[in-house]
């Protein structure tokens, strides 16, 4: 096996096992799905498969979870917040991943609690309704916040570690002639 071919299977093995741990009991909102898709962003040279990991991972995890209404909305803000992972590319330190986590935890809150807004009848569909909703899922804003800075810590510091530790896992460098 090529480093390259190693690097990426570690690199997708990250995503499926934060994927996987969505099935074991967490708290609310407490979960890995922002940090894998910050670092497929981050990790995943191809655009293409920096996408289709982490989305292909929830989507595995919604087979045996089960779909809900504002599924759409996760899958979209997942994917954006792979778009913030690519900022994390060419320098990837503590500050940049927990700015990009802060990010992508404030993108997620308020992409998927619109979503739970205009799909669910949990709210009217007035702006003091969406207010409503925004406000209802303040107390577990926090719980998505400290998820995604301790699954991007897991994601990003394992990561870097095991490239320090494990040589074939380090990205190839490219050398000027």
């Amino acid at each position: 096996m090529t480093s390259n071919h190693a690097r990426l299977l570690a690199i997708l093995s990250a995503i499926l096992i934060a994927a996987a741990l969505r099935l074991v009991p967490h708290p609310p909102n407490f979960t890995p799905i922002a940090a894998m898709a910050l670092f497929g962003g981050a990790y995943l040279d191809r655009r293409a498969l920096a996408f289709a990991a982490p989305l292909g991972a929830l989507l595995l995890s919604d087979l045996v979870l089960g779909f809900y209404p504002e599924l759409v909305f996760v899958y979209l803000s997942t994917a954006a917040t792979v778009a913030i992972g690519w900022a994390l590319t060419k320098r990837r330190t503590a500050v940049g991943v927990g700015l990009a986590a802060l990010a992508g935890a404030v993108l997620v809150f308020v992409v998927t609690n619109f979503g739970v807004w205009l799909v669910m009848d949990y709210y009217p569909k007035t702006l003091a309704g969406l207010a409503a909703c925004y406000v209802a899922a303040i107390p577990f804003f926090q719980n998505t916040l400290a998820g995604d800075l301790v699954f991007s810590a897991l994601l990003f510091g394992g990561f870097a570690l095991a490239e320090r530790r494990v040589p074939v896992l380090r990205a190839p460098q490219l050398h000027a002639a």
